[in-house]
């Protein structure tokens, strides 16, 4: 497989620059472990059906001390025993967010007030950006078919 183009991203001058600043803003060890921000972005990567993030995330989280049992049961996060309340509280905000068209009230309060008995409001302020910004890098590569695997022969 071979993308339509080079990332847009990469081609339009600064654009780069800018994402990575805020996503190193938002990934910075912080009020959210990383671990809980990577399975989020796995989360929502698969339900976005973007293979590259797929694959640099699951493989991200290989490297840590993820449990294989978690990282193979992320999109069956519900119905597996291996998830912490505060991770499946981010879980189900990521895809509540993730899935804004599926329902006319898209993160019901239920969902949001589960994530705040675990969250504060900057911990919220993380998870919703990390959340708006691994849609964005899905809708980046999606639409230009970036192959799983590229990631790391360009790293």
């Amino acid at each position: 497989m071979q993308a339509r183009m080079k990332n847009p991203a990469m081609v339009v001058p600064g654009a780069l620059d800018a994402l990575m600043a805020l996503g190193g803003i938002v990934k910075k060890e912080g009020p959210v472990p990383a671990k809980t921000l990577s399975l989020m972005h796995l989360r929502a990567s698969q339900i976005n059906g973007c293979s590259f993030c797929v694959d640099m995330h699951a493989r991200e989280l290989a490297k840590t001390d993820e449990t294989t049992e978690r990282l193979f049961a992320v999109g069956a996060w519900r119905e597996a025993p291996y998830f912490t309340d505060a991770e499946r509280a981010a879980l189900a905000l990521t895809e509540a967010a993730t899935r804004i068209a599926d329902r006319s009230d898209p993160v019901p309060d239920e969902i949001w007030n589960e994530a705040a008995k675990h969250y504060d409001e900057d911990a919220l302020g993380v998870l919703v950006l990390n959340i708006a910004m691994i849609n964005f890098w899905n809708r980046l590569n999606v639409p230009i078919k970036q192959p799983a695997g590229a990631w790391p022969k360009a790293a």
